[in-house]
């Protein structure tokens, strides 16, 4: 019952997490009074999902490859949409690939 109250109420921060940086940010604050343990790992999710994004679209410009356009974004957007349906459905799940490194790596976030 505990556990289900805490998905109940860290999921509209969980879910505003994953709609854009500012959306993360949001979601972040929010979170900061009610500290909801849901929440804090989607927001982690979220970030690592941005940054990832962020960090190959730079590397994809200083090196000219379109195939960033053509594979690695569209790989992104699938795993972002992973992230957004498992937070909709209420699941602390980590994304394929690189969602346990999130936790590792922002587990001082939440």
């Amino acid at each position: 019952m505990e556990v289900e109250n805490t998905i109940q109420e860290g999921k509209t921060i969980a879910i505003i997490s994953y709609i854009t940086l500012i959306g993360t940010v949001i979601a972040y604050v929010m979170n900061q009074n009610k500290k909801n343990s849901f929440a804090a790992f989607h927001i982690r999710q979220a970030l690592g999902l941005v940054l990832l994004a962020f960090a190959l679209n730079l590397v994809s410009t200083m090196v000219d490859i379109s195939l960033f356009y053509k594979i690695v974004a569209p790989a992104v957007f699938v795993l972002w949409l992973l992230g957004l349906v498992y937070a909709v459905q209420g699941k602390e799940k980590t994304i394929p690939l690189l969602g346990e490194q999130f936790q590792i790596w922002f587990k001082n976030l939440g």
